[in-house]
């Protein structure tokens, strides 16, 4: 992997135009979505929560993603990105001593969200997050998510609006993109991005635009959220259910296709 300030400085780079970043939840993952052409690698909370028998939203202790994202750094060469929920932490000072652990461990950029906390909360740790960087000489990205659309924060005739004024608040603080799931109307798009004028990142969800129109409306980030792993998981369950069923092992040899060599490629 590049030395942290070189691949942070790529990561910023690739937001110049529309970054569409895969989400891993382990080294295996994060290695095919690389070796597939990702130009970078943003780690799922839900999956990675999910591969290591935890519920998504804070229950992952810090520990095993800050290993999750050190095995990632093992075998990748491309930029990663960790979503971090929201600092795993309520206190500020803890936020950027767990933001710190990430970046310690290879971590270029953070997500970071809201939820339906005090947004002054949010703030606070974006700019914990922000000296823990600095301290490590570390241009980290820091990619601030805000639920109003998610979470339905406030009525869905305001959520525009609000999602700027939040959006402003953190550029701020020293936000370097922000994060609006579920903000899927291309005028909504449009307008945030304009108004705000930070990298927008958007999650993919059915009905959302594809990748043009999302680079005509301003959008900058495209990230799969947790539908990699779902897809994933899926396979696996698809693949048991059916080999539960009957023991045809011609049919489950044939779910694989064309084999990929792990061995090599974790070695490669």
């Amino acid at each position: 992997m590049p030395s942290r300030p070189n691949a942070a400085a790529l990561f910023h780079a690739l937001h110049a135009d529309l970054l569409i970043l895969p989400n891993a939840w382990d080294a295996a993952s994060a290695k095919l979505i690389e070796r597939a052409g990702a130009k970078a690698i943003a780690t799922s909370s839900a999956a990675v929560a999910w591969a290591h028998g935890y519920a998504d939203g804070h229950d992952l202790p810090i520990a095993k993603l800050v290993t999750t994202v050190e095995e990632i750094a093992r075998v990748v060469s491309v930029p990663i990105s960790a979503d971090a929920e929201g600092g795993y932490a309520n206190d500020p000072k803890q936020v950027g001593e767990n933001i710190a652990a990430l970046i310690g461990v290879g971590a270029v950029g953070i997500n970071l969200e809201d939820g339906a906390e005090a947004h002054e909360l949010h703030l606070r740790k974006i700019e914990a997050a922000r000296v823990a960087a600095e301290r490590a000489g570390v241009d980290l990205f820091i990619n601030a998510r805000t639920d109003v659309f998610l979470k339905k924060l406030t009525a869905p005739e305001g959520a525009v609006e609000e999602t700027i004024r939040r959006g402003l608040a953190c550029k701020a603080v020293g936000a370097s993109g922000l994060f609006a799931p579920f903000a899927m109307k291309p005028e909504d798009i449009k307008a945030i991005a304009k108004a705000v004028d930070l990298p927008l990142n958007v999650i993919a969800m059915a009905g959302l635009p594809k990748a043009d129109a999302l680079r005509a409306l301003g959008a900058r980030r495209l990230s799969a959220g947790t539908e990699i792993g779902r897809a994933a998981f899926a396979t696996v369950r698809a693949a048991v259910e059916a080999f539960l069923a009957d023991g045809d092992s011609d049919a489950l040899t044939a779910r694989i296709g064309e084999r990929i060599d792990m061995n090599a490629l974790m070695k490669g």
